[in-house]
């Protein structure tokens, strides 16, 4: 196979790879229409301030991570948390804060695609005067791993 033909498939292929997309098939292509999702208000257990969750794919067949949109409204945040087999973020629009326990706050800016590693307690949001969206992609949980929703981030840790 000529290098040029190898790169041409690589950067289609790779894309579609880390967002969880197989590339379409001699049969056909999949498409889930902008508008077609139903949104859904982030739930007060996981989430302080109103958050806007739009799913943008789901686990199936050989997909093998999930992914969504995720809108803060200013000072809107995650509670801690923690993904059992880690957690990509690709800051889309706005200002946001993340932060690992025991590390400092962080901005995460429009462009920035920030990788958490499995186990690691942390959270994520809007500054507290700028919203900030965010796609997240998440993979199945492995049982071996501790994950979930903790605590939330009090006013306190949010602010400082």
């Amino acid at each position: 196979m000529k290098m040029e033909t190898m790169k041409k498939i690589l950067a289609t292929a790779l894309p579609l790879a880390l967002m969880g997309v197989e590339p379409a098939s001699a049969e056909g292509v999949a498409v889930s229409p902008n508008g077609s999702r139903a949104h859904a208000i982030g739930p007060a257990q996981n989430f302080t301030g109103h958050v806007l969750v739009e799913p943008l794919f789901a686990v199936h067949q050989n997909k093998r991570s999930i992914g969504g949109h995720v809108t803060f409204s200013p000072g809107a945040r995650s509670a801690w948390h923690v993904h059992s087999t880690g957690q990509v973020l690709i800051v889309t629009d706005g200002v946001g804060w993340i932060q690992e326990d025991g590390g400092a706050k962080r901005e995460i800016r429009a462009g920035d695609v920030v990788w958490t590693a499995a186990g690691v307690k942390h959270w994520h949001g809007a500054t507290a005067t700028t919203s900030m969206r965010h796609i997240s992609i998440t993979f199945p949980d492995d049982p071996a791993v501790p994950g979930g929703w903790m605590e939330h981030v009090i006013d306190e840790q949010y602010l400082n």
